[in-house]
C-alpha cells in the first residue's frame, strides 16, 4: 500500500483530493483533545496503516513528539485559526515527527471564518476544506459544530474504505480542560452514538449499553414513542432544575467574576515568543 508522503496536504482544496488522501489508510483515528485519551495506547492498538488526526491545540494530549502518520486539523475563526493568532503554531507543529506528518487541514464551517495560508503556519504544508453550511440544515441554529463532529460526519459521507474511529469524544468536563458552551455537546453525542450504533463509525472503547432500551420490554403495552417522550420529559425537567441552580451560582459569583475581569484587564500583555 502506498501512503501519502509527509507534507502532502499542500494546496489540497477539493473534496476529491482530500478523499484520495484519506482513502490510502486502513483506519482514520480522530483524536479529541481530552484527558480521556491515551495516545500511546492508541498508537499501540492500531496498525501502522492508520492515520491519526489531531485538532488544534494538540499539546492537550501530546507531551512528546508523535511518530505515527498524522494530520492536524486547524479550525478557522473570524480572526483566523486560534493557534495562529495566539502564536502557538511552532509549539503545536513540533509535536509531530516531520517524516510522518502530512501537514495541516485548515477547515471552516461558516463564511465568517477566515482561512489561513501556509505562511501563517510558519511554512507548514497546508490544505483547505471549505465546509461552509455543511451542518446548517440539522445542527441547532444557536450553536456551532465542533471541528471533530464536523469532520467525523464529513468522513462518513465520503464512504471511505477506512474504518473511522473516534477517540476521546466524550464531551466530559475535567479539572484540566473545559467544554465550550458555544457547541451543542448533547446533540453531537446523540448524533455520533447513533452513527456508531448503525456501524458508520466506531467509538474507541465502545459505547455503553443503553439501559433505556430495556424499558420497552417492561412496558409492552406502551408504544416506543410514548416511552421516548417520557424519557425526554424527565430529562427536560432535570435540565431545567440544573439551570436554576446554575443561575444561583452565577449570581453568587458575580463579585468574584468582576474582580477577576478587573485583574485580567490590569495584567500587562507580553507577546509570546516563538521557539526556534
Amino acid at each position: 500500500m502506498d501512503f501519502p508522503a509527509s507534507g502532502t496536504t499542500e494546496k489540497l482544496t477539493t473534496t476529491e483530493q482530500w478523499r484520495a488522501l484519506f482513502s490510502a489508510f486502513s483506519h482514520i483515528i480522530l483524536v479529541a483533545n481530552s484527558d480521556q485519551v491515551s495516545v500511546k495506547a492508541l498508537e499501540a492498538e492500531y496498525p501502522r496503516t492508520a492515520l491519526f488526526v489531531f485538532f488544534n491545540k494538540v499539546y492537550k494530549v501530546l507531551d512528546e513528539q508523535f511518530s505515527g502518520r498524522s494530520l492536524l486539523i486547524s479550525r478557522a475563526q473570524p480572526r483566523g485559526a486560534n493557534i495562529v493568532y495566539r502564536q502557538e503554531v511552532a509549539d503545536v507543529v513540533k509535536l509531530f515527527a516531520p517524516q510522518a506528518f502530512l501537514g495541516i487541514m485548515n477547515i471552516r464551517l461558516a463564511a465568517s471564518e477566515r482561512l489561513n495560508t501556509s505562511s501563517d503556519y510558519l511554512g507548514t504544508p497546508t490544505g483547505h476544506l471549505d465546509l461552509t453550511g455543511f451542518c446548517a440544515d440539522f445542527y441547532p441554529q444557536d450553536k456551532v459544530p465542533t471541528s471533530g463532529f464536523a469532520i467525523a460526519l464529513w468522513l462518513v459521507d465520503q464512504a471511505l474504505p477506512a474504518e473511522i474511529v473516534l477517540a476521546g469524544f466524550s464531551a466530559k468536563r475535567s479539572e484540566k480542560w473545559r467544554v465550550v458552551a458555544v457547541h451543542d455537546w448533547t446533540f453531537e453525542q446523540v448524533f455520533l452514538r447513533l452513527f456508531a450504533r448503525v456501524g458508520k463509525l466506531t467509538m474507541h472503547g465502545g459505547i455503553t449499553t443503553n439501559s433505556y432500551t430495556s424499558l420497552a420490554s417492561r412496558f409492552p403495552e406502551l408504544p416506543a414513542a410514548e416511552i421516548s417522550s417520557t424519557i425526554a420529559e424527565v430529562l427536560s425537567s432535570r435540565l431545567s432544575q440544573t439551570d436554576a441552580q446554575v443561575d444561583k451560582l452565577i449570581s453568587l459569583t458575580n463579585v468574584l467574576r468582576s474582580i477577576d475581569e478587573l485583574l485580567r484587564r490590569l495584567k500587562p500583555k507580553f507577546p509570546r515568543k516563538t521557539k526556534a
